[in-house]
């Protein structure tokens, strides 16, 4: 079946974005009227601080700016990515981001001058100006930052060089989207095809060992002819990491990534601790794996191979949002009343067209819909893949519907949250109505997978992450060789020993983007356990704790994250929640266990 192009994709299976801008010279107009005003920002840094009301009224300026540039960016990038071949929406993304980079440039003067203020000063002011209590959380998460900001005219030339600090983010993503070809394998057809990311995917699972092996082989094999150069590109971005933190004052980047969003340590530091401690489950769920494949040397190519099969489970786009419904029930009415706007209001671009972005996504703005870009099939990945991003998008809409634009996006410490959390509550709904054990088998399987592959493997990821920015921290180099040595350890330790040790997963690090975005993967892993417990809450609860959830999908930014979670009924500063998750995990695979012995043939 062939792929269509964009204009042959049915009209109610895109998008609408004519409810941003309803013609590109409309955008075109606001571009133009955005770019006019951002010079005048840079300005305000001349009376900003000198009263309440002028502290007033230049915030309420920067972000009456902000937001109409989210907006703009928001058409921008939607009408691009449904099409990525399309130059003249290339153009509008490459406009506004430069238009992006001037609007940062031009308020960067904003925290320092805040920070100038003395606590003395800075309530003076509030107390002049009563409106300045629009801003409290705001001015208060800038000024907890005192002590590691520097002067206006020291984070201007620090933001200025943001293009050469980031050069080697730029250069592996240049390197390893456009200049790395892969090398060809075979495809379940016996056909030799060559590789890429998203097939290596697709035949890592395949039932056929043989073409696991290849695929993987020929992966690795293309990432070891650059693994001296991607050594370099990690080294270079892990040292700006460090820089960064060390110029304004942190003892690490890891403090300085997870204190910009108000994380304490010990939210880090309590997921490693009790990961871990429960490597023991993942062992013996990895035991489990080679004993029903049969194998005698179990290999990390062999990880991710589905373990039941595929089931009867199969979903046009219409019966999968008549599924979703139902699952998602628990959640309440108005719950679903967002959902159903979703689900009708062409905020969803449905299928896959020659040159759409590959993968999904919730996006838009304050001021737009959360419109959901995925790429369907017919099968039950694409209504987890539904649901996770309806998370995303009923998220977004009680955040903006219930916070004003300063407090209307949510941290991302929560980002997953929400949608995992729809997740399971999807599996929750399998495993209360299949009684077929192959299928029970299957849903059981992918919840396993989910768990290895999110908890388990982004936890392996930070503690990987951790230990490389301390080496650099300490002047260790991070040469291709010790970077092997270092991630082979922590996989083999995570995995254990029904996994081959050595081979060539050691280079896996060469393959993980999320390096370097400082200290960000913790947090998938951190929020797929609070998504266990939350949506035990939501289908096995009270109704008081259904409300806490429904309440923090609306409380946007206007606390800090783990206050906003401490509300919804998860201390994640504490062990409880991770406990619970690996609680979870083991009785799913005890019943796992038991229709595999006994039921599944």
């Amino acid at each position: 079946m062939s792929i269509p192009k964009r204009d042959e994709v049915p009209e109610n299976l895109k998008w609408d974005l004519t409810r941003i801008f309803k013609t590109d010279t409309d955008w075109e107009n606001e571009y133009t009227l955005v770019k006019k005003e951002i010079p005048a920002l840079s300005t305000l840094k001349e009376n900003f601080t000198t009263s309440g009301s002028s502290l007033y009224n230049g915030i309420t300026q920067i972000l009456t700016v902000s937001r109409r540039l989210e907006k703009v960016y928001s058409y921008a990038t939607l009408a691009s990515d449904v099409d990525t071949g399309n130059a003249h929406y290339l153009s509008y993304v490459a406009q506004v981001q430069g238009l992006a980079s001037q609007f940062e440039a031009a308020t960067s003067f904003m925290n320092p001058a805040i920070l100038s203020l003395s606590a003395e000063k800075l309530g003076a002011l509030e107390q002049e100006e009563p409106k300045l209590s629009n801003y409290k959380h705001l001015l208060d998460q800038i000024t907890r930052l005192r002590p590691y900001t520097l002067s206006a005219e020291e984070e201007k030339l620090i933001a200025d060089a943001g293009d050469a600090l980031s050069a080697s983010e730029n250069t592996y993503n240049v390197l390893t989207n456009s200049d790395m070809e892969y090398g060809y394998t075979q495809d379940d057809n016996g056909e030799m095809v060559q590789l890429s990311d998203g097939l290596y995917s697709l035949l890592i699972q395949s039932q056929n060992r043989e073409v696991r092996k290849e695929a993987f082989d020929s992966m690795y094999a293309t990432y070891g002819q650059f693994e001296n150069s991607l050594a370099a590109t990690l080294s270079g971005a892990v040292k700006e990491h460090n820089y960064s933190a060390r110029v304004h004052h942190y003892p690490s980047a890891r403090e300085s990534a997870m204190n910009a969003n108000g994380v304490p340590l010990v939210v880090y530091d309590t997921l490693i601790d009790e990961v871990d401690e429960h490597l023991d489950l993942l062992h013996e769920y990895v035991a489990l794996r080679k004993q029903i494949l049969g194998l005698k040397d179990l290999q990390m190519w062999d990880m991710y191979v589905p373990l039941t099969g595929k089931p009867a489970l199969t979903y046009t786009f219409k019966q999968a949002k008549a599924e979703a419904k139902k699952a998602l029930q628990p959640l309440g009415e108005d719950y679903l009343k967002q959902v159903d706007y979703i689900f009708n209001n062409r905020v969803i671009d449905v299928v896959e067209s020659q040159n759409k972005a590959t993968g999904a996504y919730s996006g838009g703005c304050y001021d737009t819909d959360a419109y959901e870009l995925l790429n369907w099939e017919d099968n039950v990945d694409s209504l987890y893949t539904l649901v996770h991003e309806t998370g995303h998008s009923v998220h977004s809409m009680y955040t903006r519907k219930n916070q004003p634009y300063v407090y209307g996006d949510y941290p991302i410490f929560v980002a997953e949250i929400a949608s995992t959390t729809n997740e399971n509550i999807l599996t929750e709904y399998f495993l209360a109505h299949i009684t077929d054990p192959k299928t029970r088998a299957f849903v059981l399987n992918y919840y396993l997978d989910s768990f290895k592959g999110t908890l388990f493997r982004q936890t392996q990821f930070a503690e990987f992450e951790q230990q490389i920015h301390e080496m650099d921290a300490n002047g260790e180099p991070l040469t291709a060789d010790r970077l092997d040595d270092i991630y082979g350890k922590i996989n083999q330790r995570y995995y254990g020993d029904a996994v081959e040790p050595g081979g060539e997963i050691a280079k896996e690090w060469a393959r993980v983007p999320h390096f370097y975005y400082n200290f960000y993967v913790y947090q998938y892993a951190t929020g797929f356990a609070a998504a266990t417990a939350l949506a035990n809450n939501v289908v096995h609860g009270t109704a008081e704790q259904r409300k806490a959830y429904i309440s923090f999908l609306k409380a946007g930014s206007s606390d800090y994250p783990v206050e906003i979670m401490k509300k919804a009924g998860v201390d994640m500063t504490k062990p409880d929640y991770l406990e619970e998750a690996f609680k979870t995990f083991a009785n799913r695979l005890n019943e796992f266990k038991k229709i595999v012995q006994n039921n599944y043939d």
